[in-house]
């Protein structure tokens, strides 16, 4: 198995085998400082975990409306804010959320010298708004890039192979919600850009993030440091703990996207648990957080959306809620779709079934001891049906469907992932 390249050698490959995008510059510093957790569920979900109440005036003041217009605060008889009612927003949706490497402007972290999508998610929430689906994109993932366009006017041209990590550098967030579409044929009207101190101060804001980590992770890139063992997390130690690379697996950015997940389902768990919802203040904070240190797409500037969103989202169970790795494998100098389970992965979410894991949860994590939740067995595998392993359509699905059009569909054991039910610790890099 190939070690995916660093991104100088991964810059020379792309150079040698093709057009490749410009480039405004190069980073300063010799650490290979790059992706952050894109904290996907927290764009919409965040607002939602507490009553309706509650989370659309924490949206409203955050946005500063009622501040820009010196607004006053209308409240009932018991004092309590009189906030409009929203409801649900109406069937299935989709939310991109890009995790940019750039620093945004702070200059604790150097000058970046360009903008990379180093994190790529994507939300999906059922039309029922029982089931959610947060799918992790490689960053070394070789896709086709669609024609984006020029904010300057006219249009980029398209490329049929590069990382999809350069898309939001070549055609800003519009170009990599395309390149996402393309790819996955999901219709995404909903995006959003995150950077390093939207990280920083979201576990702030919840008072820290509980990981586990399956043994001590010193990781001098990324200033990481934890001990073996439960760790709460906030501030800068969070957002280490989500660049850091080096520190898990095999080093390797899919290692890092299975780390990410067990701070992302911690995150869920703890924004979904009574400390947080009865304290009006941390769901403030952690609305401030996420709207204060983001930029968004049109679609999701009216507080209303926002809030319809939120809604759908409250009160899905934790178990219900599933991070996926996209199907891939290696190839040279960085990874490719997996297109049987990918294609069966797409599917299901098109036909708005939901999916079950049977595979491992990936090279950066496992499963903790005594895990809130565990994941399906593998089913028996016949080598005949396998895949091939340039990950083209070979006559299989590469899954299964438990329960006819509205039953589960079973994605097969190499794609990775868990639920936010499931426990899982931290793997400290091993060669």
């Amino acid at each position: 198995m190939n070690e995916v390249p660093t991104r100088a050698q991964a810059r020379a490959q792309e150079k040698s085998a093709g057009p490749t995008i410009a480039r405004h510059g190069r980073l300063k510093q010799h650490h290979p400082f790059r992706a952050i957790l894109a904290v996907l569920v927290t764009v919409v979900a965040v607002l939602g975990v507490s009553t309706a109440g509650v989370a659309a005036y924490a949206v409203l003041d955050v946005s500063g409306t009622a501040a820009a217009n010196k607004a006053v605060t209308l409240v009932d008889e018991k004092g309590n804010a009189v906030v409009p009612k929203v409801g649900a927003m109406d069937g299935a949706f989709n939310v991109l959320l890009a995790g940019s490497d750039s620093g945004g402007g702070n200059a604790a972290y150097g000058d970046r010298g360009e903008e990379l999508n180093d994190v790529t998610m994507v939300l999906h929430v059922s039309s029922d708004h029982k089931n959610a689906t947060v799918i992790s994109f490689p960053r070394d993932m070789f896709v086709a890039i669609p024609s984006c366009p020029d904010p300057k006017g006219g249009s980029f041209d398209a490329m049929s192979r590069q990382k999809i990590n350069s898309s939001l550098s070549y055609g800003g967030l519009a170009c990599t919600v395309l390149t996402v579409e393309k790819l996955t044929g999901l219709d995404i009207p909903y995006a959003g850009v995150i950077e390093f101190d939207g990280v920083i101060e979201m576990s702030n804001a919840v008072g820290g993030v509980p990981v586990c980590v399956a043994g001590d992770i010193n990781d001098p890139y990324t200033g990481l440091d934890v001990k073996a063992g439960d760790n709460t997390l906030e501030g800068s130690q969070a957002l280490a703990f989500l660049r850091t690379r080096h520190g898990v697996g095999d080093g390797s950015d899919l290692g890092r996207i299975s780390n990410q997940q067990v701070f992302l389902s911690s995150l869920v768990r703890t924004i979904k648990s009574a400390d947080t919802l009865t304290n009006p203040l941390k769901v403030y904070g952690l609305a401030k957080a996420v709207v204060g240190n983001m930029k968004l797409s049109d679609s999701l500037q009216n507080v209303t959306t926002i809030a319809s969103m939120a809604v759908a989202l409250k009160d899905i169970d934790v178990s219900k809620v599933v991070f996926v790795q996209y199907p891939n494998h290696y190839v040279d100098g960085g990874v490719a779709p997996t297109v049987d389970a990918a294609d069966t992965l797409m599917a299901a979410l098109k036909n708005d079934q939901p999916v079950t894991l049977t595979g491992d949860t990936g090279l950066g994590s496992e499963a903790a001891a005594g895990g809130a939740a565990t994941q399906a067995p593998a089913a028996p595998t016949d080598p005949a049906t396998q895949a091939p392993a340039d990950g083209s359509t070979g006559g299989t699905s590469g899954g299964s469907t438990d329960a006819g059009a509205g039953g589960s569909v079973t994605l097969p054991s190499d794609v990775h992932g868990q639920t936010a039910a499931e426990v899982t610790c931290s793997k400290p890099f091993q060669d």
